[in-house]
């Protein structure tokens, strides 16, 4: 195994020396991420493949391999089996060079990159759930019309085309200690690595996978390639049931370990990216960054030369909302708690008080009984688990409180659903808006509840200038209920006849 190791090594480096890529490729840069580099206390720095034409690096090794063809096999045109950035990298390489191409992409693959991959010339077919189902489909068309199929990773050709970023990186950065490289198929790190090993052996290569789709990690512990079950889908790009033959036999050699991370630690990551480089990086193009703030974490490095590589860009628009909501969850600046009061007045503003001054990120609650109400709560954290640990800590001496946080249920369902409909007596529900500033909360609460009995709350802070809360009280007296509203100086509106109110609340 370790000769054909050093063959398939001795290929890719040749042809990555000697490479065409830059026919449609430009250098990336290699960007300083200058926050997260003083949050972690190392210098990490994000190679920018999202700056490629096609906003991913799958371009390199596609155009590798199609300008490789001979002039009998262009004729024929190729097929190509895509999660969405392979499948644009053949459709420019072949547009570029005069071929004929069909991508074909799992029916799950986002819609901004099927029309990139129509408006790049190429025929799209869409067909199966995931990456492998549209695999066996491009076979199929492979032999049915006499195609070539240009493979997205297992080919060594195409490990060349993406081996020039690792030749990139050695031009443009001096003593690198780490390369943290995505793994789906392993065609990124197989021909990286590769490279890397070459010329500077003393960097170490760190592969990244979510924990939902764990095809090297497992192949190397199993030390045997592993058919998942099931792979995970919010990163698509990587979304791989099966590391690649090839691939595989030189990660063997050339990838010194294997992490996971989480999506909510993937989409704290994508914020990260942001914040630095503004640039919204597509899930599977965070996850280098992801895994090295989880290694960091966990070695407790210090002072080390870090280096991401950003895969990709292509992600779509509405994904936006998940990755934004999930990312304050996945950097630990967020808990989820389910927290048991006395249904009384006062008792709202007691637990809010013994917060101190941890702003509320979200607030859910329904009457349910009597005697005790449950609330969901997001509480937002400065300093990440310890300071989470330390708040759970002083809660669970006045409250029954459970942490939600890494609740999945909980984090994608349960927020969006608290509530239902009650029959408590004299319920009048109002809608609040106030300037969204740090205590506008607590100051609303110390106003109201402790007055009237809270039977409704509902309350997310959404990064607007207003904060919005929407209210149902207990009160017979609406008149001397508004007379405190007045006083509060917040926009206000009864809601109580409000079909969606009473229709579900």
């Amino acid at each position: 195994m370790l000769a054909i190791y050093e063959r398939y090594m001795h290929s890719i480096v040749k042809l990555a020396d000697a490479t065409r890529v830059y026919d449609v490729a430009t250098i990336t840069p290699l960007a300083r991420a200058h926050q997260l580099s003083e949050r972690l206390n190392n210098n990490v720095y994000l190679k920018r493949e999202d700056e490629l034409s096609i906003h991913a690096f799958k371009l390199r090794g596609a155009y590798q391999k199609i300008s490789s063809l001979t002039a009998e096999e262009a004729s024929k045109g190729v097929v190509a089996s895509s999660a969405g950035n392979h499948a644009q990298g053949v459709a420019l390489s072949a547009k570029k060079l005069g071929i004929d191409s069909i991508i074909v992409m799992p029916l799950s693959t986002p819609k901004i990159k099927v029309n990139a991959v129509e408006q790049l010339g190429g025929k799209v077919v869409l067909h199966g759930d995931v990456y492998d189902d549209a695999y066996q489909y491009a076979k199929q068309l492979e032999k049915q019309q006499d195609l070539v199929f240009i493979h997205p990773y297992d080919d060594i050709e195409v490990m060349a085309g993406q081996a020039t970023i690792a030749k990139e990186l050695l031009n443009q950065l001096e003593n690198i200690d780490k390369v943290f490289i995505p793994v789906g198929g392993g065609g990124l790190i197989a021909g990286m690595a590769t490279y890397l090993k070459h010329y500077a052996p003393r960097i170490r290569v760190i592969g990244v996978e979510p924990q939902d789709s764990p095809t090297l990690y497992e192949a190397l512990k199993q030390n045997k390639r592993v058919i998942l079950p099931e792979v995970g889908r919010f990163a698509d790009g990587v979304a791989v049931k099966q590391i690649g033959e090839k691939t595989f036999e030189i990660a063997k050699q050339v990838v010194d370990e294997v992490i996971l991370v989480s999506n909510d630690e993937i989409c704290a990551a994508i914020k990260d990216i942001y914040e630095d480089v503004r640039s919204i990086s597509e899930p599977a193009g965070a996850l280098a960054t992801a895994g090295i703030k989880k290694y960091v974490e966990t070695h407790n490095l210090t002072g080390e030369r870090l280096v991401s590589v950003v895969s990709g860009a292509n992600v779509n628009f509405d994904r936006l909302r998940y990755i934004s909501e999930r990312a304050d969850i996945g950097e630990h600046n967020e808990a989820i708690i389910a927290v048991t009061i006395d249904e009384k007045p006062g008792s709202f503003l007691k637990f809010c008080q013994m917060l101190e001054d941890h702003s509320i990120t979200e607030f859910n609650y329904r009457y349910g009984s009597d005697t005790q109400a449950r609330i969901f709560v997001g509480v937002s954290l400065n300093e990440g688990l310890s300071e989470k640990q330390a708040l759970l800590g002083r809660l669970s001496d006045s409250f029954d409180v459970l942490d939600m946080s890494d609740n999945s249920i909980a984090k994608t369902h349960i927020r969006y659903m608290v509530g239902g409909r009650s029959n408590c007596e004299h319920e009048v529900l109002y809608r609040f808006e106030f300037p969204e500033r740090p205590g506008a909360l607590l100051n609303f609460l110390k106003k109201i509840g402790s007055h009237w009995n809270i039977t409704l709350f509902h309350y997310r802070n959404h990064g607007a200038d207003f904060g919005r809360v929407l209210i149902g009280l207990q009160a017979q007296d609406v008149t001397k209920l508004e007379q405190s509203f007045d006083e509060l100086g917040y926009f206000y509106q009864n809601e109580t006849d409000n079909k969606a109110y009473q229709y579900f609340l």
